[in-house]
């Protein structure tokens, strides 16, 4: 059976762009539209992996109509703002492009409502073979089923693919759904961890010599 490196998974926030100043900014905007304090220090880190449906059943505390209020006012919002505080590590579309002349590439986000126009100001929006997303109505990471799901609309075997993360969310979806991993970052603790992104093709030619044979 052929089991090469086919397709390149990726998470957002965190590998293709740094994204906490971002993220704080639109839920403090949704917060102060209710009234509500801007998100505590516990809250700003723990937003950094989870989805917005988390973020919000966190700070509602059970409080169902709540939570669907949250949903509302961050799709009232303008999001240019928040996307212009996005920080890629360098010019993606390149980077991606060349990764694409020797896989096809995914990507697997607890994002929900922005990943579409996120990916149209990345200018990275037609470079993907698949893409799942909390958007999908289904449960977000660390759960194994957005991976699952854009295996799927890869049309890929988990053995054929690899996801690459920076959280232990991303770390335990992949090894559920039974996906090669690569950690970036401090954040995750993993045998396959590399400090950057500008690292990656490097580790995937190490990865796909195992997966080759």
């Amino acid at each position: 059976m052929d089991s090469r490196l086919d397709l390149v998974i990726f998470d957002a926030d965190g590998v293709l762009f740094e994204s906490v100043e971002s993220n704080i900014a639109y839920y403090n905007a949704i917060f102060k539209v209710l009234g509500e304090a801007a998100l505590s220090q516990q809250e700003e880190r723990d937003c950094i992996f989870m989805a917005a449906s988390q973020v919000f059943a966190m700070r509602a505390q059970g409080d169902v109509s709540r939570v669907a209020q949250m949903h509302q006012i961050g799709l009232g919002l303008e999001f240019t703002p928040f996307f212009e505080l996005l920080r890629p590590p360098f010019p993606l579309r390149p980077f991606l492009i060349e990764l694409t002349r020797r896989y096809r590439i995914g990507l697997a986000t607890n994002r929900s409502a922005t990943i579409p126009a996120v990916l149209e100001h990345l200018d990275i929006h037609d470079l993907f073979h698949a893409v799942a997303s909390a958007r999908d109505k289904i449960a977000p990471k660390p759960a194994p089923d957005m991976l699952k799901l854009c295996l799927e609309r890869a049309g890929a075997r988990p053995e054929t693919a690899v996801y690459v993360g920076d959280s232990p969310y991303d770390y335990q979806a992949a090894t559920a759904a039974g996906i090669p991993f690569i950690g970036v970052g401090s954040l995750v603790e993993c045998s396959n961890l590399i400090e950057t992104l500008a690292d990656l093709p490097a580790a995937l030619e190490k990865l796909a010599i195992p997966l080759a044979r």
